[in-house]
């Protein structure tokens, strides 16, 4: 009777406890050496950030430091209270740029989903048409500038990066996997078009709103290009801008330096570019594994259900 439940309908043997174990063996194996290869550049670098400018020179980049030196990190930190101070910039423009960034997107990508709201598709033709033309930096400079006048201003940095029309092209397309259902029945009960987009399209849209918003952070948390048009105040740096300008700054006395034939001033230009970006990568990893579960929630939707 055993031998006869091991042979399936089609005569062909099920596999066995060992085929099973091998399978596993295998994948885990591959998984593994993956990851060790996506780990090892991030290991180059938090090994280069210790290496000494020399070393670097004569021996290249290598997984362990041949020369161990902190001086990359001392030239960071002679001034620690600035980069704590732009560490404050970065994580208030990130966390208030990243919310109001999220619940904007969601609600333009709620209405344009709607079926009764007429002029969506000419909504979304106005958003798909500011990927193709814009106008400009300098007009953008000039509009920031002059007319909202937002020199100097946090504004400055979190108004040009708070709507991207691709994330909201995907939330769209998240938002069209809710059932109509869902928005119809809450209006027979008597909910408002706002209460059903708070209390119902929002909780439903959480692995669509956990992507869009890491993607959000990383805008918010890397760009430097804003801050250099807008903001002249060194209290009000970023972290990223902070470091540009610090190695803008080694890079230019170590060349001045070199001009003039003085040997007395040294400048790890090297490992100081791997200092900053271990030092700008750190805390953005971190917010990584907080939303790694909702990543594999968004790929699964519209999958065949059973």
């Amino acid at each position: 009777m055993e031998n006869n439940l091991a042979i399936d309908r089609t005569g062909r043997i099920p596999k066995t406890a060992g085929a099973n174990f091998l399978f596993n063996v295998i994948s885990y194996t591959v998984v593994s050496v993956a990851a060790i290869l996506c780990l090892l550049p991030f290991e180059i670098l938090i090994s280069g950030s210790f290496t000494d400018e020399s070393a670097i020179a004569l021996h290249g980049y290598g997984i362990i430091p041949s020369d161990f030196s902190l001086e990359a990190y001392r030239v960071l930190f002679k001034f620690p209270q600035a980069i704590i101070r732009a560490y404050g910039v970065s994580i208030f423009i990130t966390a208030v740029g990243t919310v109001i960034g999220l619940f904007l997107t969601s609600m333009t990508a709620y209405v344009m989903n709607r079926k009764d709201f007429k002029y969506r598709n000419k909504l979304a033709f106005f958003f798909y048409f500011t990927t193709l033309f814009n106008g400009g930096i300098l007009s953008t400079y000039i509009f920031f500038v002059k007319y909202l006048q937002l020199k100097n201003d946090m504004l400055s940095l979190i108004l040009p990066l708070l709507i991207n029309v691709f994330y909201l092209i995907v939330m769209r397309t998240f938002i069209s996997s809710i059932p109509d259902s869902i928005s119809e029945s809450a209006k027979i009960d008597g909910a408002g078009d706002f209460t059903i987009f708070m209390k119902l399209i929002l909780p439903l849209t959480k692995p669509g709103l956990a992507t869009i918003g890491l993607f959000y952070a990383l805008d918010y948390w890397n760009d430097w290009y804003n801050a250099m048009l807008y903001i002249t105040d060194v209290n009000k740096y970023p972290l990223q801008y902070l470091l540009f300008s610090t190695l803008q700054s080694a890079e230019a006395i170590s060349r001045i330096s070199k001009m003039a034939s003085v040997a007395a001033i040294s400048v790890p230009t090297l490992s100081l570019k791997l200092a900053m970006a271990v030092i700008a990568t750190g805390p953005i990893i971190l917010v990584y594994p907080s939303v790694q579960k909702y990543f594999v929630k968004g790929l699964t939707v519209g999958a065949i259900k059973g």
